[in-house]
């Protein structure tokens, strides 16, 4: 009997987890088969919900920064340059409810929720010294962690292993007669749960490798110079005395990862160069005043 509820519940495992790809592969080739037992939906929903409280608090605190700021400015301008470019590996990304904040916080640290939900903190910014292209950097990677669905495809993990969980739990309480609801404890919170959770935990070498190569096309689309992002991680193991910054603990480095990006600057350089020239003969000419 044991045996036939475990493989009942690994069946409906099986059966709910879907094989998607997120997006399409662009230039650089991110096109690996994810495996989602959580919809978009419910995690686009918990995301805008943390989101949310996180502006609320952040707020709250004095620490969300004006819209008038010249930081946040600086980071929206770089922003509305970068997420038109998302629809290159995803076109519904067209659709999602972006937004942009920064708050004010000593932390070397940025992200995107699912959704399109971008937080930058001054931290980052002001300790590195970043230039426009290196935020851009920073962006098109955490925009690549939502467009890709890495924090669904982690929070499916970590629920299906909270099912199995819960699933023993379940059999023991049936072999031994009895009558607790091993289920409640999941239906009751432990989902929404799940963001802070996910959140906390440092990304795959699989995922941040996907981040870097999609987040370097989506800044040179946006005409962002590639080499920023070897400065940029140039930079980062800099910091990494110590503890190392809060942004690595979370994106994990390695010791082949500038030698990867330095590999695909030539892919995306003429992308770069393109944008560039673009937005040479989109741009009119600046008046001059004759000298008289």
């Amino acid at each position: 009997m044991k045996r036939l509820l475990l493989s009942a519940l690994l069946a409906t495992l099986l059966a709910a987890c879907q094989q998607v790809n997120t997006t399409s592969g662009g230039a650089v080739g991110a096109n690996r088969k994810q495996s989602m037992l959580l919809s978009s939906a419910q995690v686009d929903q918990m995301a805008a919900a943390s989101y949310a409280d996180t502006i609320k608090k952040a707020n709250q605190q004095g620490k969300l920064l004006p819209d008038t700021d010249p930081t946040v400015r600086r980071v929206r301008a770089i922003s509305d340059r970068l997420i038109p470019q998302t629809v290159v590996f995803r076109p519904d990304a067209a659709q999602w409810k972006w937004e942009v904040n920064v708050e004010k916080s000593p932390e070397l640290n940025a992200y995107c929720m699912p959704g399109g939900k971008i937080m930058f903190y001054t931290g980052i910014i002001e300790r590195l010294k970043l230039t426009d292209d290196e935020i851009a950097q920073i962006m098109g990677h955490e925009i690549a962690h939502a467009l890709r669905e890495h924090g669904r495809e982690r929070m499916s993990s970590e629920y299906g292993k909270a099912i199995a969980m819960q699933g023993g739990m379940q059999l023991l309480s049936i072999a031994t007669g009895g009558k607790y609801d091993a289920y409640q404890d999941l239906a009751g919170g432990g989902l929404n749960a799940l963001v802070d959770v996910t959140y906390s935990l440092p990304n795959s070498r699989t995922h941040e490798s996907e981040a870097d190569l999609i987040g370097l096309e989506l800044a040179a689309r946006a005409g962002y110079n590639p080499n920023a992002a070897v400065s940029l991680w140039q930079k980062m193991a800099a910091q990494g005395g110590g503890s190392g910054p809060e942004f690595m603990s979370t994106h994990p480095s390695s010791n082949t990862r500038i030698a990867e990006l330095q590999a695909k600057v030539p892919v995306v350089m003429p992308l770069y160069e393109a944008a560039k020239v673009k937005a040479t003969v989109s741009t009119p000419p600046k008046k001059t005043t004759k000298a008289k």
